[in-house]
């Protein structure tokens, strides 16, 4: 069994209040193996990333690294890099001696329901699977997971865990995709996928980044974990067992013929 502690929090503009609460988080997640945050934990989206963006030897992954030393957990979190006039919005991989193992930049870019986030993001171009806490973890962020190819593509790569980081925009019917989304991942990659959004921030309600929902889905597709709305930490467990009996039982992958 592997604990992972689904951290579903607010995010503030500021990357010093995000910081507190992240390490606040991870002195919470007891017993946990894998800590996983949000996307934009650094910084809630906006305008303003592109002054606020850090290298990855910046002052909040390394005081994130320094918590998961600390409490010797492995953390996944998404960040904004510096790109050569836009920013990369990163999903760093850190383990638990603190040492930064991979970096994801997204690829797919949120350029629906209104919004461009290709005006301030550039997108990445490499799939990437991270060996963290003894599982091969395969990671998305947010819009990516409306796109089933690239989940594909890291079960391709070895992975054994989907970690999905996410500020989910709320409006009519985006709560009901994403629960759709990520079960269908889940389910027709017989993987375990662990996806945490960002809870809803009052204070910057007007952006509506940010439903919660965070949630553990089996193999099978089941949510056995849900957050709900609010702010929240939940260890959860993934149990490798589970994967080979519903890869026993539904054997999809090795019946794919394209």
């Amino acid at each position: 069994m592997t604990r992972i502690a689904l951290c579903q929090l607010p995010v503030s503009p500021d990357p010093a209040a995000n910081l507190k609460r992240a390490t606040e988080a991870l002195a919470r997640a007891q017993g946990a193996d894998l800590a996983i945050f949000p996307e934009a934990t650094l910084t809630r989206f906006g305008r303003s990333v592109s002054d606020l963006a850090e290298p990855l030897d910046g002052p909040f992954v390394t005081g994130l690294a320094a918590a998961a030393r600390e409490h010797g957990v492995a953390v996944i979190a998404g960040v904004f890099e510096p790109a050569e006039g836009r920013v990369h919005n990163t999903a760093v991989a850190i383990d638990a001696s603190g040492a930064v193992v991979a970096a994801y930049r997204k690829i797919h870019l949120f350029d629906s329901f209104g919004f461009r986030e290709s005006e301030l993001v550039a997108p990445g171009s490499e799939p990437t699977v991270v060996e963290l806490a003894g599982l091969r973890v395969g990671l998305l962020t947010c819009y990516d997971i409306r796109f089933p190819e690239l989940a594909r593509a890291l079960v391709d790569r070895g992975a054994d865990l989907f970690a999905v980081i996410a500020a989910w925009g709320s409006g009519p019917l985006k709560e009901d995709h994403w629960i759709t989304l990520a079960r269908a991942r889940a389910l027709e990659n017989t993987m375990w996928t662990a996806a945490v959004g960002q809870a809803p921030n009052p204070s910057e309600s007007g952006d509506g980044f940010g439903i919660g929902r965070s949630m553990l889905v089996d193999p099978l597709g089941v949510v056995r974990a849900d957050l709900g709305s609010g702010p929240a930490v939940q260890v959860v467990e993934v149990d490798p067992e589970a994967t080979a009996s519903a890869r026993a039982a539904l054997p999809c992958l090795e019946h794919r013929v394209l």
